[in-house]
């Protein structure tokens, strides 16, 4: 019998969530190669969710839509409905309180679960994960993957070994074993370059790093050598983090043509972090730091972030930030996507009564907020974003906590669904890390990677 001590974490992730969602509502489309995410001009998109019966092609997410029309002529393309898929969320994170008040969303379509305290209620860990796995199908008509372990680390990597509709077990003690024979590339932390720095030391799979000297790989990669051996060994102590308190808010814009010109660089900027800080207020959330993503025409990525010296809430410091950090990346350069991520928050706040800045600014944006409440994202704007075709940063939040953002009236009206009967939301929504192809592509708040030792 598993001690009481020893904790039982569970990774819930829905198979193929965009897909399948879009299968489940089409009847026509089950069985066939379905890629969510349309092209518009040139087909510039990428693949937001490919289904299996495309990965069967080598499509993928994060595949531009010419390639996965090349590799799968007879994929049919439907595009991204993120008030539809905010709405699966929130009934599927619904049916995990049901076993556990410590949910931890990591992206829209996934979750870790601290059940330890409900065992006695449920049964053990896997009683509970298949309980889980029925009540999603019965009620949502979707598939889900489990992992279960003693640490969120091995509980994420079990989750996708046996994908789809896949129940992987570690019983406590195991979890070396469990992880020795697979490929380091599994491992949290480990990307591309470190990957390759470790095949200087022999390593290729997971069991390779565990046999290591941990001296050697601290003298190699810093703190994070010794943060390897022990994830190597399946050791990890970060518990399911408190639900409420988000990481990071984001938005990020694909333009359908390449574009050098400054102007419309920075309206974009503009426009997304208006959006940014319009959740920021929602959330009742002040960032300290402000992070621009941008990305060339020849898909080379970067990112650079810079620490307020106070933390805000308004667009206008976190616009000034994002394009001085942007500027000297984007100079004499095509650009293809850019992006604008706001964390670093604090304890949530109240406006103070007698707070330091100009009272208009702030009553104007308060203003501002609650006529978009009222009449939607598009009921106001700034003269600067009129007539650019940017799409209105409010409606592209496909949120890592998408259920604690309510059931928007939108929803319901193009949906048809009823809505779920999961409790109202304690307090302010919190919106998802990244706003742009979550949850199929990789991306902030997903793996935590450190960044790679130079």
């Amino acid at each position: 019998m598993t001690p009481v001590t020893e904790r039982t974490i569970l990774h819930v992730d829905l198979d193929a969530f965009f897909a399948a969602v879009e299968q489940r509502d089409r009847p026509e489309l089950r069985g066939k190669p379905v890629a969510v995410g349309m092209g518009g001009t040139g087909d510039r998109g990428v693949v937001s969710a490919a289904s299996y019966e495309a990965r069967k092609f080598g499509v993928h997410s994060a595949m531009p839509i010419r390639t996965a029309k090349r590799l799968c002529p007879e994929c049919v393309f439907v595009p991204v409905d993120g008030a539809k898929y905010q709405r699966v969320s929130r009934e599927v994170m619904a049916i995990l309180r049901r076993f556990t008040p410590l949910v931890e969303p990591i992206s829209i379509d996934e979750a870790f679960l601290d059940v330890t305290a409900s065992r006695a209620l449920f049964g053990d860990g896997p009683a509970i994960a298949r309980k889980i796995k029925d009540t999603i199908r019965a009620e949502i008509e979707l598939t889900a993957s489990v992992g279960v372990a003693s640490t969120k680390l091995v509980a994420k990597i079990a989750s996708d070994l046996r994908k789809p509709d896949g129940l992987v077990v570690v019983p406590p003690g195991e979890e070396a074993a469990f992880l020795a024979p697979l490929a380091i590339s599994r491992l949290w932390g480990v990307g591309p370059q470190t990957a390759a720095a470790l095949r200087d030391f022999g390593v290729t799979m997971i069991g390779d790093l565990a046999t290591l000297d941990r001296a050697s790989l601290v003298r190699r990669f810093g703190r994070h050598g010794a943060s390897l051996v022990d994830r190597a060994h399946g050791r990890d102590a970060d518990p399911v983090s408190d639900p409420d308190v988000a990481k990071s808010i984001g938005h990020e814009h694909t333009f359908d043509q390449d574009t050098s010109d400054p102007e419309v660089l920075e309206r974009t900027l503009l426009a997304m972090a208006e959006g940014v800080s319009g959740r920021l207020r929602a959330a009742g959330l002040k960032a300290a730091t402000v992070t621009v993503k941008v990305r060339d025409a020849s898909f080379n990525t970067l990112t650079r972030q810079r620490t307020l010296s106070e933390a805000t809430d308004l667009t206008e410091p976190i616009w000034r930030t994002a394009v001085e950090l942007a500027r000297p990346e984007t100079r004499g350069k095509k650009i293809r996507l850019l992006g604008v991520t706001a964390s670093g928050f604090g304890e949530r706040e109240q406006l103070g009564l007698f707070e330091a800045g100009d009272p208009r600014r702030r009553q104007a944006v308060e203003a501002a907020d609650e006529l978009r409440r009222r009449f939607g994202p598009r009921a106001i704007t700034r003269a600067r974003l009129l007539s650019t075709g940017l799409p209105a940063p409010f409606e592209r939040d496909f949120g890592t906590a998408a259920e604690r953002r309510g059931d928007h009236a939108a929803d319901v009206a193009r949906s048809g669904r009823k809505r779920s009967a999961a409790p109202p939301p304690a307090g302010p929504g919190k919106p998802d890390p990244d706003g742009e192809i979550d949850p199929e592509m990789p991306d902030v708040g997903t793996d935590p990677e450190p960044p790679e030792a130079p």
